[in-house]
């Protein structure tokens, strides 16, 4: 214990040592970031950004439903996020008749914003070190099973005896690979109202073709409101809810940016990897991701023919298309960023010294001397069943619907036969939802496609061992023909047509799970999945078990022997803050991309009819007339800028803050070239993509119409005070 609570102390000075633009750092601990930031042009504290005792810009941030983030910008509860992450939605309330997502939405009045069951906001009411208190108990040579399990105790204590609210929430998450703790106290909001969105033509402007690509003409925001009773509490949706009052928000800045200004990104970042061995990214940009690349390559060249054929079909694969493009295209840039910064490499080159310190020292060569090859001996080992793993995942669990849905039902079948008739009944209603939201937006003959494209992968990419005899036996009787499989499986499967499901789960929900139970594709991928839990996902997990507990030594022993290097905390979904300032990147010999992009742009893209393309012919007419109102500068209307602050998925509608703490744009993306900074963050082309607050405002006021949103936001001009 001694030796971790060293650890502990060392973050201190870990942490000073960061420079501009990589970390993603806990506002808790900003005080020692404090002095850097200022030097890079912020003009407030540490208490600005994070207090427990006043307002400050902790307050404005949300994360928006499962994996996004918010930001309020009014005193009345407007929560600004992505076009993307309120793409589900805008969706929800679409239909031919009323396509919002080719249209657009703008609520004129309270009573014309539209409740969204199932979305919520979560503020962070506070942070605590719990680190102490999480890890009491432990003892030296304790076993990681046990290890775990006194935590896991540690934590259940913590969760009963924090003091907190009735309506709030306590949770305690590891950080740096298990050797600190931090306890958030949160306050989740569950009624969020849809206030407006942009047509799909500017939210999505550039659609699969500009995703992760610089530069970047993206109108990427919608706007929403939380709702709250009339104690300004967290409470189930009800027209008697008022809009929600902040304890702030946050203030817009006109006065736009200019390369080299101060940018601070706040949000909620999903996953990140940064302290990976040389062994691991290798593996992940050399193996793995060529195997989910080439079966996304498949399936969405089927989606998107099927999207440009049938306005329809666009309108119901949007959303499923746009998240599975969304990490295929990662996935490429990912491999093809630490190729062009030689990051392998560059791994190998800290090991190696890591490595020299460790053996010039008797005690950390007893202790630390074999973390790398054990780690990359388990990384061979891992090899085969994470490939099959990835193929199992991607074909079973995630492009072919039907499979997938079949599996989800799975959960239906559990709960009657382990808890019976009076279970399921208590569940009838999520069964019956679950049909209904399911075949809303199903093709089956587009999913028919898909699985006749990927069919073949299972048989032939996967060693004989991890295959499903029953899978294989079908595929034999199919003539070994994946088109014909496809045929046959679409044939035979109930589950793959919409029938009266949700009436006959209302009907009798017992009769249901047997029907289910005899459908083709449910046995089909039950006997796919059973067998890939035996033979492929858990010597997976074992082995991955084994990778963790060496990372999260060698994770301890980094901090320790290379003292002068940053660490910061692997992002892990909670509140993190990132500095940067406005910056472009060359991204190869030759070229140089400046940081800003304009509406002058969006016109040079535009393809009349095209659905990436297209471009509404209000906005064609002002730009034509140059009608941009105080949005625009010198005759042109910023669109996007760069920045280099160090961004991943979960980053997505986080607000952009100037020096003073003022809204200044809207973190959607990153390049394409730097989407390897999930395991490596490279100085020189790790750019976050941000739409301009001065186009989402010009949009929303001279566009829409929908001045009155204006109003209710605090305009500022903070370069003009000099």
């Amino acid at each position: 214990m001694k030796r971790i609570f060293g650890i502990l102390l060392l973050f201190g000075l870990v942490f000073g040592s960061v420079r501009a633009g990589e970390g993603m750092w806990l506002p808790l601990l900003l005080q020692q970031n404090e002095a850097e930031m200022q030097r890079m042009g912020m003009k407030m504290t540490a208490e600005d950004i994070y207090s427990i005792n006043k307002g400050s810009l902790k307050d404005a941030i949300v994360r928006f439903g499962g994996g996004c983030t918010g930001s309020l910008i009014s005193s009345t509860g407007l929560v600004l996020t992505n076009h993307h992450c309120g793409f589900g939605q805008i969706q929800y309330h679409s239909s031919l008749e009323n396509n919002y997502l080719d249209q657009g939405f703008w609520a004129k009045t309270l009573s014309e914003e539209l409740p969204n069951p199932g979305l919520g906001v979560t503020f962070i009411v506070r942070i605590e070190d719990v680190t102490a208190k999480a890890l009491a108990g432990l003892t030296e040579g304790l076993g990681e099973r046990d290890r775990q399990a006194q935590i896991d105790r540690n934590i259940q204590v913590l969760n009963e005896q924090t003091p907190r609210e009735t309506w709030q929430e306590v949770s305690v998450r590891p950080f740096f690979q298990g050797n600190a703790y931090y306890l958030f106290v949160t306050e989740t909001f569950r009624d969020v109202r849809l206030v407006g969105a942009p047509p799909g033509a500017v939210g999505k402007f550039g659609a699969d073709t500009d995703n992760w690509v610089w530069p970047r003409h993206t109108g990427d925001f919608s706007i929403f409101r939380v709702y709250a009773d009339k104690n300004n509490r967290p409470a189930a949706y009800s027209p008697a809810n008022v809009p929600y009052k902040p304890k702030h928000y946050l203030p817009i800045s006109l006065d736009g940016v200019t390369p080299g200004d101060f940018t601070l990104v706040f949000g909620f970042p999903g996953t990140t990897r940064e302290y990976l061995p040389a062994s691991a990214v290798q593996q992940i940009t050399e193996t793995l991701n060529p195997i989910r690349i080439g079966i996304r390559d498949r399936s969405l060249a089927i989606i998107d023919e099927a999207m440009r054929s049938d306005p329809q079909i666009r309108i119901q694969y949007a959303s499923k298309q746009a998240n599975l493009a969304n990490s295929w295209k990662k996935w490429i840039g990912e491999s093809l960023g630490i190729k062009t910064v030689n990051g392998i490499e560059q791994k190998k080159s800290v090991e190696a010294e890591f490595m020299r310190r460790v053996n010039a020292q008797p005690q950390w060569k007893t202790a630390y001397g074999a973390l790398l090859p054990d780690l990359e001996a388990l990384y061979k080992e891992i090899e085969p069943y994470a490939k099959s793993r990835d193929y199992i995942t991607e074909i079973a669990s995630t492009n072919v619907e039907l499979l997938r849905f079949a599996n989800t039902l799975h959960q239906f079948v559990v709960i009657y036969e382990n808890n019976g008739a009076d279970a399921l009944k208590q569940r009838k209603e999520q069964l019956r939802n679950a049909f209904t939201n399911f075949y809303k937006d199903y093709r089956p003959e587009v999913d028919q496609r898909v699985f006749a494209a990927l069919g073949d992968l299972y048989f032939t990419k996967l060693p004989a061992a991890h295959l499903s005899p029953y899978a294989t036996e079908q595929m034999n009787f199919a003539g070994k023909n994946a088109d014909e499989f496809a045929r046959i499986l679409f044939y035979k499967s109930r589950l793959a047509q919409a029938a009266d499901w949700a009436e006959k789960t209302e009907a009798d929900p017992v009769q249901v799970i047997r029907l289910i139970k005899e459908d083709y594709a449910y046995q089909l991928v039950r006997n796919i999945l059973e067998t890939a839990e035996v033979k492929v996902f858990r010597p997976y997990n074992e082995i991955q078990d084994k990778i963790n507990l060496l990372q999260r030594s060698y994770m301890k022993a980094l901090m320790e022997v290379l003292k002068e290097k940053r660490f910061y905390p692997d992002a892990n979904s909670t509140l993190r803050v990132t500095y940067g300032k406005v910056e472009g990147y060359q991204p190869k010999d030759g070229v140089f991309y400046v940081p800003f992009t304009y509406l002058d742009g969006v016109m040079e893209k535009f393809k009349p009819g095209d659905y990436e393309f297209d471009v509404p012919e209000k906005l064609r007419q002002l730009h034509a007339s140059k009608d941009y109102g105080p949005y625009g500068e010198n005759g042109k209307l910023p669109v996007c800028f760069l920045g280099s602050n160090h961004t991943t998925g979960g980053n997505s509608g986080s607000p952009a803050i100037d020096a003073h703490g003022n809204l200044i744009g809207l973190n959607f993306d990153r390049v394409w070239e730097g989407t390897m900074s999930d395991i490596l963050y490279s100085p020189a082309i790790c750019r976050n993509i941000m739409v301009d607050i001065r186009y989402v405002l010009f949009m929303v006021d001279k566009y829409a119409g929908a001045s009155h949103l204006v109003k209710e936001m605090k305009l500022v001009h903070p370069k003009k005070k000099g």
